[in-house]
């Protein structure tokens, strides 16, 4: 039976997996044509006033800042160390690495776990938006509005609506130079 969304509020990634669920079937109700064309599906979230996706396979886990224990001799942008499960994960202020002001801590804040084998890294967004599904007509070459230092991160956009959400490849992010140096 399925779970009630209410029931999910204090455990966001199985909220986003119920909503997944929910828009596959919703969305099998749709047309063929828009079911027969190449759908990509990413976490959708927040960093300022700019709109993110991720792919879905390059996001562990999304989870509510679990606060950190700080790093002496860290870049201002590396946050510290989270204790998750047992497992130590340095967490990042993106918006603050990207060059922006620091991002303020709510209740909406949350952090997104990157998928990745040798690299162990959460991501602290403004506030994470579900997952988000585009079809290749969705896809643009005008790109959302950014801070200086996203550029090299961002592998293309999608419109949804009055929406544009850019593409934030994670790996690239992670295995960056700039991402690695995170000592002063």
């Amino acid at each position: 039976m399925a779970a009630a969304l209410r029931d999910l509020r204090a455990r966001p990634f199985e909220l986003l997996q119920e909503l997944e669920r929910r828009s596959r079937v919703a969305a099998s109700g749709r047309g063929r044509e828009t079911a027969q064309q190449e759908e990509w599906v990413g976490v959708g979230f927040r960093v300022a006033n700019i709109y993110l996706v991720a792919a879905r396979e390059e996001v562990r886990e999304v989870m509510p800042f679990p606060g950190v224990t700080k790093l002496p001799g860290a870049k201002p942008w590396l946050l510290g160390l989270a204790n998750v499960r047992g497992q130590l994960f340095p967490i990042t202020d993106l918006n603050l690495f990207f060059g922006g002001a620091p991002t303020d801590i709510s209740r909406m804040t949350r952090v997104l776990m990157v998928n990745h084998a040798d690299i162990p890294a959460g991501l602290l967004v403004d506030e994470v938006r579900g997952f988000r599904r585009f079809v290749v007509s969705e896809r643009v070459e005008t790109m959302p509005e950014m801070l200086p230092g996203m550029t090299p991160f961002i592998a293309g956009a999608y419109s949804a609506g009055d929406e544009l959400w850019g593409v934030l490849g994670m790996p690239g992010l992670v295995e960056s130079p700039m991402f690695l140096a995170a000592a002063r």
